[in-house]
């Protein structure tokens, strides 16, 4: 089980050695913006490392929106990403579910998912895996509730698709902890990567803010039960920076019983 954190784009290996982290996610662009992330000059030397890297989509992209000036643009953005991302050799892309307007049909969100993978077929496919996040808030989003996850599924499943299970955004969201992973699987049949935080705001709340996870919403020991059960590897997008991410893996590691990297 390789353990690592979300970390500063400049220069991801060294933030993982700073971190004593096995796998680093990082933005390719700005994650509040619309702009195509560039190509890394550290390409190589990415794909090359003994680091495992996934990258996460800005969160500015909602393919299941009804509003065509923003699926559109959403549906082109995250295939440059997922080229970007495959060229540094990632594991993955992840991006948040979406939503749709207040009064729309959230069916017709599922289905915007669905034409999403086909355009991206029509180019050549994404190059990697599109990992879709649970989301903390929103009643009309498209994987906040595991009953809207299950619709999003039945659209997407026949596509390379896969599952990013975030602790933080699941309490928030309204969804309990314990016994969580064997119903994500049973819809997703899959967790591909946990992201493992606590929650400043309180069960089912909405509020995706995120804490170390020995502060916070949730008994850490839930955190660690996810983490087990899923078997995936893990990023905390947690602050602190270097150290307070470094304690909150050291964390892990001690209640999962696994061993930092040599050096």
């Amino acid at each position: 089980m390789r353990i690592g954190a979300h970390v500063d784009s400049a220069d991801p290996l060294a933030e993982a050695t700073a971190r004593t982290a096995e796998t680093v996610q990082f933005f390719l662009s700005d994650p509040q913006g619309w702009k195509a992330p560039k190509p890394r000059a550290d390409a190589e030397r990415l794909r090359g490392a003994d680091v495992d890297r996934y990258v996460h989509a800005p969160y500015v992209i909602n393919v299941a929106t009804l509003n065509n000036r923003i699926r559109i643009p959403s549906r082109k953005l995250l295939l440059a990403h997922a080229q970007a991302a495959a060229a540094i050799g990632a594991r993955g892309l992840i991006v948040h579910g979406g939503h749709v307007n207040a009064g729309d049909d959230l069916a017709v969100g599922f289905d915007n998912w669905r034409k999403t993978f086909a355009y991206a077929a029509e180019s050549g496919g994404f190059g990697v895996p599109v990992l879709i996040e649970n989301t903390a808030g929103g009643g009309n989003a498209c994987a906040r509730r595991l009953d809207a996850l299950a619709q999003l599924w039945d659209a997407v499943a026949d596509y390379e698709v896969g599952f990013c299970l975030d602790t933080c955004h699941a309490h928030a969201g309204g969804e309990e902890l314990l016994g969580l992973v064997d119903r994500v699987k049973a819809i997703t049949g899959r967790i591909d990567l946990v992201h493992a935080n606590n929650s400043k705001g309180v069960f089912d709340s909405g509020q995706d803010r995120h804490d170390n996870l020995d502060g916070g919403t949730i008994d850490p020991e839930l955190v660690v039960a996810v983490i087990r059960a899923a078997g995936a590897p893990v990023v905390v997008e947690t602050p602190g920076g270097a150290e307070g991410q470094a304690a909150d893996i050291a964390f892990l590691r001690n209640r999962l019983g696994t061993k930092a990297p040599s050096a």
